[in-house]
């Protein structure tokens, strides 16, 4: 169906709140207008029938820096609408554009780039929207960086912050920091009294300054496990404040990679399954053949999928629907409690409703495999 349909059917709906059975949802120019069940009302006549299919929310990536082979950081309307465009064909359908530490001016422009993709709203039918910015650098810790450039770390700064903000024009929706970093725990709230979430990240904090970073605001962790203080029994590190600490929200790149299926099972009964957010930490490379390719200003060289530079793991090329049938095989949760660690919880992260206004869906056959994905109504071409 080429056309936005009126509605849609299917076998099962998976909502925030649980599953409904044979859902008729209608439809107005491509939002949500109701949901109900078939039993409860008659299907339009141009009504798109699932009858095999359950539908969940579109993916939502909270941190992903490219895919397709191109990165946010280019500077280019083009470059984000391919990655817009890789993203949806995964499943993902909204995303925080993220930023890696680069120069000062380089991270400007970027930020100016990515602001007015985000103003213009999608470029296309088939692209992913980007609703938002996610700062990763360059108030990270130079024991902790992995591979962002150690001579273009900064020391936190609320005037460079609010640089940044108004580069971004209000877009900046959540920031990566070091809490142990001199006056980060002034920016961390400052960051946090404008409305910009904060995560714990890129850090070699002990457990207390990991705490200190909680009451100054933070409400996240970036990529648990990978580049922060492990954990001891003496010395809980940033590692066990993460996984203790209860109102703290926890990305987790579910590739098998960057975290081992040990580790993200400890992850998820930890965190459980209103604080554990999947996230790809997807870089150009995302959806394309093993090569050399761009995040920010790195080359990064990836062979048999995995991405490196200068001996430390550059991002990923996981991508989001594969992330949520990893978390399925190495925990054995359900496919909807799966897709909530991908869409639920990284919006309610970011204090946004769990769902999309938009009629974004994503397609699951009887063996919780994706087969598709709808995108503001349309079925896009699988």
């Amino acid at each position: 169906m080429n056309k936005t349909p009126r509605a849609i059917t299917a076998k099962a709906l998976i909502t925030p709140d649980g599953v409904i059975s044979h859902p008729l949802v209608l439809l107005k120019d491509g939002r949500i207008e109701s949901i109900s069940t078939q039993a409860a009302g008659e299907a339009p006549k141009d009504t798109l029938h699932l009858p095999e299919t359950t539908l969940s929310a579109g993916f939502l990536d909270v941190h992903v820096h490219g895919a397709g082979g191109r990165d946010v950081m280019e500077g280019s309307a083009e470059a984000i609408d391919t990655v817009a465009r890789t993203l949806a064909s995964y499943g993902t359908t909204r995303f925080l554009a993220t930023t890696v530490t680069a120069t000062v001016d380089h991270i400007l422009s970027a930020l100016d780039t990515i602001a007015t993709a985000i103003e213009t709203g999608p470029s296309s039918p088939e692209a992913a929207t980007p609703i938002g910015i996610h700062l990763e650098g360059p108030f990270l810790s130079h024991a902790k960086r992995g591979v962002h450039s150690p001579a273009l770390l900064q020391a936190p700064s609320i005037e460079l912050f609010d640089r940044f903000v108004e580069a971004a024009r209000g877009h900046i929706c959540l920031m990566t920091i070091a809490p142990e970093l001199p006056d980060a725990l002034d920016l961390i709230a400052h960051a946090s009294g404008k409305g910009v979430r904060v995560s714990l990240g890129h850090s070699d904090a002990v457990a207390a300054v990991a705490r200190a970073g909680i009451a100054a605001g933070a409400v996240s962790a970036t990529h648990t496990f990978n580049a922060m203080r492990g954990l001891t029994q003496r010395e809980p590190g940033m590692l066990g404040v993460v996984l203790d600490a209860d109102e703290l929200y926890a990305e987790l790149i579910c590739d098998g990679i960057h975290t081992t299926p040990e580790a993200v099972r400890l992850w998820l009964k930890m965190k459980g399954l209103d604080r554990a957010l999947l996230v790809t930490d997807g870089m150009a490379a995302t959806g394309m053949p093993d090569g050399e390719y761009l995040l920010g200003d790195m080359l990064a060289v990836v062979t048999n999928g995995v991405a490196m530079h200068d001996g430390a793991l550059a991002g990923s090329v996981l991508t989001m629907d594969k992330a949520v049938a990893n978390v399925q095989a190495f925990t054995g949760i359900d496919l909807p409690s799966a897709v909530y660690l991908a869409s639920r919880n990284p919006a309610a992260m970011l204090g946004l409703p769990a769902t999309s206004e938009w009629a974004d869906f994503n397609l699951f056959d009887d063996t919780g495999q994706r087969t598709g994905t709808i995108l503001r109504g349309r079925l896009l071409s699988v």
